[in-house]
Protein backbone atom coordinates (compact mmCIF):
# COMPACT_ATOMS: atom_id res chain seq x y z
CA UNK A 1 0.00 0.00 0.00
CA UNK A 2 1.30 3.04 -0.82
CA UNK A 3 1.79 6.43 1.78
CA UNK A 4 2.57 9.71 0.19
CA UNK A 5 4.04 11.10 3.41
CA UNK A 6 6.92 13.39 3.86
CA UNK A 7 8.96 11.18 6.53
CA UNK A 8 10.61 14.03 8.21
CA UNK A 9 7.60 15.11 9.42
CA UNK A 10 6.54 11.21 10.57
CA UNK A 11 9.93 9.40 11.64
CA UNK A 12 13.33 10.68 13.74
CA UNK A 13 14.69 11.79 10.49
CA UNK A 14 17.26 8.90 9.91
CA UNK A 15 17.29 6.14 7.24
CA UNK A 16 18.12 2.27 8.75
CA UNK A 17 19.94 -0.50 6.88
CA UNK A 18 19.05 -3.84 8.02
CA UNK A 19 22.59 -4.41 10.14
CA UNK A 20 21.59 -0.35 11.97
CA UNK A 21 20.55 -0.06 15.39
CA UNK A 22 17.01 1.57 15.62
CA UNK A 23 14.73 2.29 18.73
CA UNK A 24 11.83 0.41 18.64
CA UNK A 25 12.32 -2.69 20.85
CA UNK A 26 9.08 -2.23 22.99
CA UNK A 27 10.45 -5.99 25.34
CA UNK A 28 7.67 -8.03 23.99
CA UNK A 29 4.66 -5.73 23.71
CA UNK A 30 4.05 -6.46 27.74
CA UNK A 31 0.50 -7.37 27.38
CA UNK A 32 -0.14 -3.57 24.50
CA UNK A 33 -2.04 -4.79 21.58
CA UNK A 34 -2.85 -0.87 20.02
CA UNK A 35 -1.23 -1.86 17.32
CA UNK A 36 -3.58 -5.17 16.97
CA UNK A 37 -6.78 -2.96 16.36
CA UNK A 38 -8.71 -0.21 14.66
CA UNK A 39 -6.12 -0.65 11.72
CA UNK A 40 -8.95 -1.05 8.76
CA UNK A 41 -7.87 -2.82 6.21
CA UNK A 42 -4.01 -1.40 6.07
CA UNK A 43 -2.79 -4.96 6.95
CA UNK A 44 -2.25 -5.92 3.50
CA UNK A 45 -0.70 -9.60 3.29
CA UNK A 46 1.77 -9.99 0.65
CA UNK A 47 2.22 -13.55 -0.95
CA UNK A 48 5.00 -14.79 1.83
CA UNK A 49 2.55 -13.32 4.62
CA UNK A 50 -0.01 -15.59 3.38
CA UNK A 51 2.46 -18.60 2.31
CA UNK A 52 3.61 -18.50 5.98
CA UNK A 53 0.00 -18.35 7.48
CA UNK A 54 -1.29 -21.24 5.60
CA UNK A 55 1.89 -23.59 6.31
CA UNK A 56 1.90 -22.04 10.60
CA UNK A 57 -1.98 -22.68 10.64
CA UNK A 58 -2.66 -25.66 8.46
CA UNK A 59 -4.95 -24.63 6.44
CA UNK A 60 -5.73 -22.73 3.25
CA UNK A 61 -6.48 -19.04 2.08
CA UNK A 62 -10.01 -20.02 1.24
CA UNK A 63 -10.05 -20.75 5.25
CA UNK A 64 -8.90 -17.97 6.08
CA UNK A 65 -11.29 -15.68 4.33
CA UNK A 66 -14.09 -17.24 6.54
CA UNK A 67 -13.40 -15.26 9.49
CA UNK A 68 -9.58 -13.71 9.77
CA UNK A 69 -8.89 -12.47 6.15
CA UNK A 70 -10.52 -10.29 3.32
CA UNK A 71 -10.33 -8.91 0.25
CA UNK A 72 -10.16 -5.09 -0.48
CA UNK A 73 -8.73 -3.03 -3.65
CA UNK A 74 -5.28 -1.59 -2.63
CA UNK A 75 -4.41 0.54 -5.56
CA UNK A 76 -6.25 -0.53 -7.94
CA UNK A 77 -5.46 -4.28 -7.44
CA UNK A 78 -7.45 -6.76 -4.99
CA UNK A 79 -5.60 -7.91 -2.20
CA UNK A 80 -6.28 -9.85 1.03
CA UNK A 81 -5.82 -7.72 4.22
CA UNK A 82 -5.69 -8.76 8.19
CA UNK A 83 -9.69 -8.91 8.88
CA UNK A 84 -10.39 -6.25 11.66
CA UNK A 85 -13.59 -7.69 13.51
CA UNK A 86 -15.69 -6.95 16.92
CA UNK A 87 -16.52 -3.84 18.79
CA UNK A 88 -12.96 -3.28 19.64
CA UNK A 89 -12.35 -3.66 15.97
CA UNK A 90 -9.07 -6.06 16.30
CA UNK A 91 -7.26 -8.61 14.62
CA UNK A 92 -8.76 -12.20 14.60
CA UNK A 93 -5.47 -13.60 15.45
CA UNK A 94 -5.26 -12.41 19.37
CA UNK A 95 -6.28 -14.54 22.04
CA UNK A 96 -8.00 -14.08 25.15
CA UNK A 97 -5.32 -12.23 26.83
CA UNK A 98 -4.73 -10.04 23.90
CA UNK A 99 -1.42 -11.77 22.70
CA UNK A 100 -0.80 -12.72 18.83
CA UNK A 101 -1.65 -16.10 18.38
CA UNK A 102 0.74 -16.24 15.17
CA UNK A 103 3.46 -14.07 16.85
CA UNK A 104 6.06 -16.64 14.87
CA UNK A 105 4.52 -16.64 11.66
CA UNK A 106 3.10 -12.94 11.42
CA UNK A 107 3.05 -10.64 8.75
CA UNK A 108 5.43 -8.57 7.47
CA UNK A 109 3.97 -5.51 8.45
CA UNK A 110 3.43 -6.69 11.90
CA UNK A 111 7.15 -7.24 11.62
CA UNK A 112 7.81 -3.87 10.53
CA UNK A 113 5.94 -2.02 13.03
CA UNK A 114 6.56 0.69 14.21
CA UNK A 115 9.41 0.75 11.56
CA UNK A 116 8.64 2.15 8.18
CA UNK A 117 9.70 1.13 4.53
CA UNK A 118 11.48 3.37 1.92
CA UNK A 119 12.20 2.21 -1.66
CA UNK A 120 14.83 3.86 -3.39
CA UNK A 121 17.13 3.35 -6.37
CA UNK A 122 19.78 2.53 -4.02
CA UNK A 123 17.39 -0.55 -2.45
CA UNK A 124 15.21 -0.32 0.45
CA UNK A 125 15.78 1.71 3.59
CA UNK A 126 13.56 1.76 7.29
CA UNK A 127 12.62 4.43 9.08
CA UNK A 128 11.47 4.79 12.87
CA UNK A 129 7.63 5.86 12.96
CA UNK A 130 7.84 7.73 16.17
CA UNK A 131 3.91 8.72 16.65
CA UNK A 132 2.70 5.20 16.02
CA UNK A 133 3.71 2.85 19.10
CA UNK A 134 2.64 4.41 22.91
CA UNK A 135 5.11 2.19 24.47
CA UNK A 136 7.76 4.63 26.14
CA UNK A 137 11.46 3.86 26.91
CA UNK A 138 11.86 2.07 23.69
CA UNK A 139 15.26 0.29 23.27
CA UNK A 140 17.55 -0.05 20.61
CA UNK A 141 17.46 -3.16 18.42
CA UNK A 142 19.76 -4.52 14.99
CA UNK A 143 16.86 -3.92 12.23
CA UNK A 144 17.54 -6.96 11.13
CA UNK A 145 16.58 -8.71 14.38
CA UNK A 146 13.36 -6.56 14.86
CA UNK A 147 12.12 -8.07 11.29
CA UNK A 148 13.03 -11.35 12.48
CA UNK A 149 13.01 -12.49 8.87
CA UNK A 150 15.77 -15.08 8.35
CA UNK A 151 17.55 -14.36 5.36
CA UNK A 152 17.05 -10.60 5.24
CA UNK A 153 18.91 -9.35 2.13
CA UNK A 154 16.51 -12.44 0.33
CA UNK A 155 13.41 -10.90 1.97
CA UNK A 156 14.52 -6.98 0.85
CA UNK A 157 14.32 -8.63 -2.72
CA UNK A 158 11.30 -10.14 -2.81
CA UNK A 159 9.81 -7.51 -1.09
CA UNK A 160 11.75 -4.88 -3.39
CA UNK A 161 10.21 -7.17 -6.36
CA UNK A 162 6.63 -7.40 -4.73
CA UNK A 163 6.74 -3.55 -5.01
CA UNK A 164 7.57 -3.06 -8.34
CA UNK A 165 5.45 -5.40 -9.65
CA UNK A 166 2.36 -3.63 -8.10
CA UNK A 167 3.51 -0.67 -9.20
CA UNK A 168 3.96 -1.85 -13.28
CA UNK A 169 0.67 -3.56 -12.69
CA UNK A 170 -1.32 -0.23 -11.31
CA UNK A 171 0.48 1.72 -14.10
CA UNK A 172 -0.95 -0.81 -16.94
CA UNK A 173 -4.42 -0.27 -15.46
CA UNK A 174 -4.19 3.27 -15.24
CA UNK A 175 -3.30 3.58 -18.64
CA UNK A 176 -5.94 1.14 -20.50
CA UNK A 177 -8.71 2.05 -18.21
CA UNK A 178 -10.71 -1.00 -18.56
CA UNK A 179 -12.68 -2.38 -15.81
CA UNK A 180 -12.79 -5.61 -17.46
CA UNK A 181 -8.69 -5.91 -17.69
CA UNK A 182 -8.64 -4.33 -13.75
CA UNK A 183 -10.54 -7.27 -13.16
CA UNK A 184 -8.62 -10.00 -15.02
CA UNK A 185 -5.48 -8.38 -13.40
CA UNK A 186 -6.98 -8.79 -9.76
CA UNK A 187 -7.75 -12.42 -10.50
CA UNK A 188 -4.93 -13.37 -12.41
CA UNK A 189 -2.88 -11.94 -9.73
CA UNK A 190 -4.61 -13.49 -6.73
CA UNK A 191 -4.44 -17.22 -8.66
CA UNK A 192 -0.94 -16.81 -9.50
CA UNK A 193 0.80 -15.59 -5.87
CA UNK A 194 -1.72 -16.37 -3.39
CA UNK A 195 -4.30 -18.88 -4.09
CA UNK A 196 -2.28 -21.58 -6.05
CA UNK A 197 -0.23 -23.02 -3.26
CA UNK A 198 3.51 -23.18 -2.84
CA UNK A 199 5.50 -26.51 -2.13
CA UNK A 200 6.22 -26.31 1.63
CA UNK A 201 9.30 -28.66 1.36
CA UNK A 202 10.81 -26.10 -1.82
CA UNK A 203 12.30 -22.99 -1.37
CA UNK A 204 9.50 -19.83 -1.23
CA UNK A 205 11.53 -17.07 -2.75
CA UNK A 206 12.54 -19.41 -5.43
CA UNK A 207 8.78 -20.89 -6.67
CA UNK A 208 7.64 -16.77 -6.45
CA UNK A 209 10.58 -15.64 -8.57
CA UNK A 210 9.43 -18.45 -11.31
CA UNK A 211 5.92 -16.82 -10.78
CA UNK A 212 6.86 -13.69 -11.15
CA UNK A 213 8.38 -14.39 -14.47
CA UNK A 214 5.71 -16.87 -15.63
CA UNK A 215 2.94 -13.98 -15.28
CA UNK A 216 2.10 -12.50 -18.55
CA UNK A 217 -0.67 -9.58 -18.40
CA UNK A 218 1.36 -6.87 -18.34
Amino acid sequence: MKREIDIKEISDGKIYDLNDMVKADCKDCEGCSVCCSGMGTSIVLDPLDVYRLTVGLGCTLEALLEDKVELNVVDGIVLPNIRMAGESESCGFLDRQGRCSIHSFRPGNCRLFPLGRIYTDEGIGYFLQIYECPKKNRTKIKVRSWLDNPDGKRYDKFVADWHDFLIKAEQEIIRKNDPGFTSQVSMNVLKTFYFTPYENEKDFYDQFGKRLEAISFL
